[in-house]
């Protein structure tokens, strides 16, 4: 079965640095990283200490209110270091490769939902299913109604799907055979419907739609609201394709194998490109002679919803791209002003610069927090029925039944961040957004 869906606000921002289809010749890191920020809400207890060793696919931390959600490492090596931060808070937990990585070895039967989960849990694997509402990892008591997959990602210097993916098709349908067995629902895949991606040409068992339209069109959110929406008590689980390859190869091989492909992408690369890699591998070598400015933000994931990092920091656990960009620290003079300044992206009508070019943007804001008051801006670039400005007032006043009225369980922090580009008040939506969720997560569950 097959659907199309057109979205039509939104807007693709094109930035300058977008990955060339070819790899870097980067030397492995000898030095991985699990960091329990890249998995929200959760409070890590540790089941390691420095010193220790571990393979790939040992615990090294397990959640404090569900310990079947188990965090695994990504190699098999020595445990040199627990980083932790103002009141003990674990930051990482540092792991040294060994010359040659081992593996645990987990059950590849998949002939019940019970096994299945059981070897999701077990591996670590778990971590990778997503629930809506919330935006957090999944409970693996629920029985979600539908999964969603997004197979594309309309983004500003996104990771191309079928270069990233390449090669990789049976883990993929063995991952999206997996899914199939955690829900009674279907399994809805949503692909570009103006280039659908080839690597899911023969993909089978998934109900696929077709989705046209500028960006936020390739975010899960925006499919689910348009196909099969969340309600009050309902669960929807999400998984990206990167994600179902690793959940794939561990039902094929009984191995977790976090190896990645990122797309090192921005203006302040001197050669954007790809790079084979390892979820939560030390960034260092990756940016060794590939920065053209010291003065640079480093952002592990996307440009409007990636993380901000040292160069030597560590790439995220969900993430397949690193984006740098110049800081934006010059202030431009009368920047108002549409023809002093033809590379200002502007969706108002401020700038002479067209739409449809190539931007070089820093991370300047081009302005100061105001008051939050302008309506009508966010309405143009946000694809659900919900107004979203409401929406955000609700949150920041800890309204819960208006945040349930104006549609709080259908959203994540991503669905916010073009309005958090557009929106002249420069607040950082998307944290409110999460702060919203998390309270929502602390008084209805």
């Amino acid at each position: 079965m097959s659907q199309d869906i057109r979205i039509k606000r939104g807007v693709d921002i094109k930035l300058v640095g977008k990955a060339e289809k070819m790899f870097a010749n980067v030397t492995q890191a000898k030095m991985f990283a699990l960091q329990p920020d890249d998995f929200h809400g959760i409070t890590p207890k540790l089941t390691v200490k420095a010193g220790e060793q571990v393979k790939a696919g040992d615990t090294l931390f397990y959640s404090k209110y569900n310990d079947k959600i188990k965090f695994t490492s990504p190699v098999s090596g020595e445990v040199v270091e627990i980083v932790r931060g103002a009141k003990r808070k674990i930051l990482e937990v540092k792991v040294l490769i060994d010359s040659e990585i081992t593996y645990k070895e987990f059950s590849t039967s998949s002939s019940s939902r019970e096994e299945v989960i059981e070897t999701l849990l077990e591996s670590g694997a778990w971590a990778f299913i997503k629930q809506r509402p919330y935006d957090v990892i999944a409970n693996p008591s629920d029985k979600p109604k539908a999964i969603f997959i997004s197979g594309f990602n309309s983004a500003p210097l996104a990771a191309d799907y079928d270069f990233t993916l390449q090669g990789k098709e049976k883990s993929l349908q063995k991952g999206i055979d997996i899914m199939s067995i955690l829900t009674n629902g279907k399994v809805h895949l949503s692909l570009d419907g103006s280039k659908p991606a080839s690597i899911f040409q023969n993909i089978s068992g998934v109900d696929v739609h077709n989705v046209t339209g500028p960006h936020p069109a390739g975010n899960v959110g925006v499919q689910i609201h348009h196909i099969d929406p969340v309600n009050k008590g309902e669960r929807v689980w999400t998984v990206t394709p990167h994600d179902l390859v690793i959940i794939g190869d561990l039902f094929l091989t009984g191995n977790f194998n976090a190896e990645r492909v990122v797309a090192l992408t921005g203006s302040g690369v001197n050669k954007p490109r790809y790079v084979k890699t390892i979820a939560g591998t030390s960034l260092e070598n990756i940016l060794k002679d590939s920065l053209k400015s010291t003065d640079a933000r480093i952002i592990s994931g996307g440009p409007l919803t990636g993380t901000k990092v040292s160069k030597n920091g560590y790439l995220g656990y969900y993430d397949n791209q690193i984006t740098i960009l110049p800081e934006g620290k010059s202030h431009r003079f009368f920047g108002w002003v549409p023809w002093l300044y033809n590379n200002i992206f502007s969706i108002a009508g401020s700038s002479f610069a067209s739409t449809g070019k190539e931007y070089d943007m820093d991370t300047n804001k081009n302005g100061e927090t105001r008051g939050f008051v302008v309506t009508g801006e966010m309405e143009k670039v946000f694809p659900f029925d919900i107004y979203p400005m409401y929406l955000v007032k609700s949150i920041m006043y800890n309204d819960i039944g208006e945040m349930e009225n104006q549609g709080i369980y259908e959203v994540a922090p991503e669905d916010f961040a073009l309005a958090e580009v557009i929106n002249t008040s420069k607040i950082d939506i998307q944290k409110v957004v999460r702060e919203g969720l998390d309270l929502m997560v602390k008084e209805v569950g």
